[in-house]
C-alpha cells in the first residue's frame, strides 16, 4: 500500500494553528491510552486486594508496561477485531503476558472510555481555569493602570455618561471571575463513573465476588480513589449520564461568551483608535492596504469562541437522545465536539492573555473623543449654575436646547468641532465665562465613583480570587498544568 502524501491529508486547524501544546497533550493518544492502562492496573490491583487471584508478577508487568505504547501494533489489532478497546487489551497482554488473562476482568469498554474521559476532562478544565486566571491577572494590571483615565461611555453604542478605561476593564474581569466560580464548581463536582458493568448493575462484579455486595462497593471506591476521585456517580447505565458532558461544555461556553464580549469590545475600541491590541514590528495588517492595523487577534478570539458556544448544543442533543441504558450515537459526536470545545477555548484564552498583557491605550485619542461629546453631557450642570445666579430655568433650558441643536448640526453637516461651550459663553443670559465653563466640563467630574470602584473591585474581589486560584494551581498533581 502506497503511503499517503502528507500534503493530501487533512490537518485540524485547532492543533495546527490555535490550541496550546499543553491542551493538545491532554487529548493526545499517549494520554488517552496511557490512562486506559492505568485504569486496568488500578482495577487489577483493587481486585487483587479484595481476594481475586492475581499474581504479583502480573501486577508488576502491568505497572512496568503502562507507558509502552505501540500504536502501530494497536492499529493492526483494531483492523482485525474492529474494536478499539479490545485491540488495546490484546496489546497490553503482549506487553504484560503474565496478566493477559486478567486484564479488563469484569469490565466493559465504558469502564475504560468513560472513566478516561472524566479524568481528561477534569485535567482540561483545570488548564482552562489556569488560563482564565492568567487573563484576569493581566486585565487587572491594565485596569489598575488606567483606573483614572476618563473615557466616553456608550449605551447602544451611542455616547453616554463618561466612565474610565480601567472601570470598563473591570466589567470584563467580573465576567471572568464568574467563569472561575463556575469552573471551580464544575471541577469540584465532577465524579468518577466507577466499575459498573454492562448496564450499570455491577452484575459481572457481583458474580466475580460471589455475591458479596460489600466487596463490589469496595472495588468501586478503591478504583476511583486510585485514579484521584473521592466519589463516583451513584448510579449509571452503561455510561455516565451525558448530562455531565452538557454541564462541562456549558461551562466552557460560558467562558467563551466572556472572551467573545471582551474581543468584540476591543474591536470596537480599535475602530475608535482608543485601545489597540499589540502589533509586531513586521506584522502585516492587510495584503492590499499597508497602513491597516486590523484587530486580528480579537477577531480570531471571536471566531474560536463562536465555535465553542455552538458546540455546546452537541452534548445537549446527545444527553436528550440516549435511549434507556445507552446507545452508541454519542461516540462519534463526542470524539469531535468535546476535544474541539476544549482546544478552541484554549486557543482563544491564549490569545486573550497575549492581548491583555500588551494592550495599547492612546490617551490623546481617548481625551479627544470624550471632549467632543462632553459639553453636551454637561448641559445640566451648566443649567444649574446659571440658574443659581438668578437666571430663569425655563428660558435657559430653551436656550441650551437651541445652542445644542445648532452645535450638533454644525458637527454633522460641516464636519466641524462642537462649539457648544463657545455659544453658551457668548450668550449673556447664562452669565458664565469660558474659563468657568471649562471647569464645569472637567471629565473627572462626570465619571462618578469609577476610579474608586476599580480600586475596591481589585482589592476586594480580584486579588482574593487570584490568591485562591494560585493556591489551587500549586496543589495540582500534574506539573504540566502550571503554565
Amino acid at each position: 500500500m502506497t503511503p499517503q502524501d502528507p500534503l493530501d491529508e487533512y490537518v485540524h486547524p485547532l492543533t495546527d494553528r490555535y490550541a496550546s501544546k499543553e491542551m493538545q497533550k491532554l487529548f493526545a493518544p499517549r494520554r488517552r491510552f496511557g490512562t486506559w492502562r492505568r485504569l486496568w492496573v488500578a482495577l487489577a490491583e483493587a481486585e487483587a486486594d479484595l481476594g481475586i487471584d492475581i499474581s504479583d508478577e502480573a501486577l508488576a508487568q502491568m505497572r512496568a508496561a503502562v507507558d509502552e505504547l505501540d500504536l502501530a501494533k494497536a492499529a493492526e489489532y483494531e483492523r482485525r477485531f474492529r474494536h478499539d478497546v479490545m485491540a488495546h487489551v490484546h496489546l497490553f497482554g503482549d506487553d504484560a503476558p503474565a496478566a493477559r488473562g486478567i486484564i479488563h476482568l469484569g469490565a466493559t469498554s465504558a469502564f475504560i472510555g468513560d472513566n478516561t474521559d472524566l479524568i481528561v476532562h477534569r485535567e482540561a478544565l483545570s488548564l482552562v481555569r489556569t488560563r482564565v486566571t492568567r487573563c484576569v491577572e493581566a486585565l487587572a494590571v491594565f485596569a489598575r493602570e488606567h483606573a483614572e483615565l476618563p473615557t466616553l461611555g456608550y449605551t447602544h453604542f451611542q455616547p453616554a455618561q463618561p466612565t474610565t478605561v480601567g472601570k470598563r476593564a473591570t466589567l470584563w474581569i467580573q465576567d471572568l471571575l464568574l467563569d472561575l466560580e463556575e469552573l471551580d464548581h464544575r471541577i469540584d463536582t465532577l465524579r468518577f463513573r466507577g466499575v459498573r458493568g454492562t448496564t450499570g448493575t455491577q452484575a459481572s462484579f457481583l458474580e466475580l465476588f460471589q455475591g458479596d455486595h460489600d466487596k463490589v462497593d469496595a472495588l468501586d471506591t478503591a478504583v476511583g480513589q486510585k485514579m484521584g476521585f473521592e466519589s463516583t456517580y451513584p448510579v449509571s447505565g452503561q455510561t455516565y449520564t451525558r448530562k455531565v458532558d452538557f454541564a462541562v461544555q456549558a461551562s466552557l461556553a460560558g467562558v467563551a461568551a466572556s472572551v467573545s464580549k471582551i474581543a468584540h469590545d476591543l474591536r470596537i475600541l480599535a475602530h475608535l483608535r482608543e485601545v489597540e491590541e499589540p502589533f509586531e514590528s513586521e506584522q502585516i495588517g492587510s495584503s492590499a492596504m499597508p497602513y491597516k492595523r486590523n484587530p486580528m487577534r480579537a477577531e480570531r478570539m471571536c471566531a474560536l469562541t463562536r465555535h465553542v458556544m455552538v458546540l455546546a448544543q452537541d452534548p445537549a442533543f446527545t444527553a436528550a437522545t440516549q435511549w434507556l441504558e445507552r446507545t452508541l450515537d454519542d461516540s462519534a459526536n463526542r470524539r469531535l465536539s468535546i476535544p474541539d470545545a476544549f482546544l478552541a477555548l484554549d486557543g482563544s484564552l491564549v490569545l486573550l492573555e497575549n492581548v491583555a498583557r500588551g494592550l495599547i491605550v492612546n490617551p490623546q485619542v481617548v481625551r479627544r473623543n470624550l471632549a467632543e461629546h462632553l459639553p453636551f453631557m454637561a448641559t445640566e450642570t451648566i443649567l444649574m449654575h446659571a440658574t443659581s445666579r438668578g437666571g430663569d430655568r425655563q428660558e435657559l433650558h430653551e436656550r441650551i436646547r437651541q445652542h445644542s441643536m445648532a452645535a450638533a448640526r454644525r458637527m454633522k453637516e460641516e464636519g466641524a468641532d462642537a462649539d457648544l461651550l463657545e455659544r453658551i459663553a457668548g450668550d449673556e443670559a447664562f452669565g458664565l465665562s469660558a474659563e468657568e465653563l471649562a471647569q464645569m466640563v472637567d471629565p473627572m467630574r462626570f465619571v462618578g465613583r469609577a476610579p474608586a470602584q476599580v480600586t475596591r473591585f481589585l482589592e476586594g474581589w480580584v486579588e482574593p480570587t487570584l490568591e485562591r486560584q494560585r493556591r489551587q494551581m500549586l496543589n495540582l498533581e500534574n506539573p504540566e498544568l502550571h503554565v
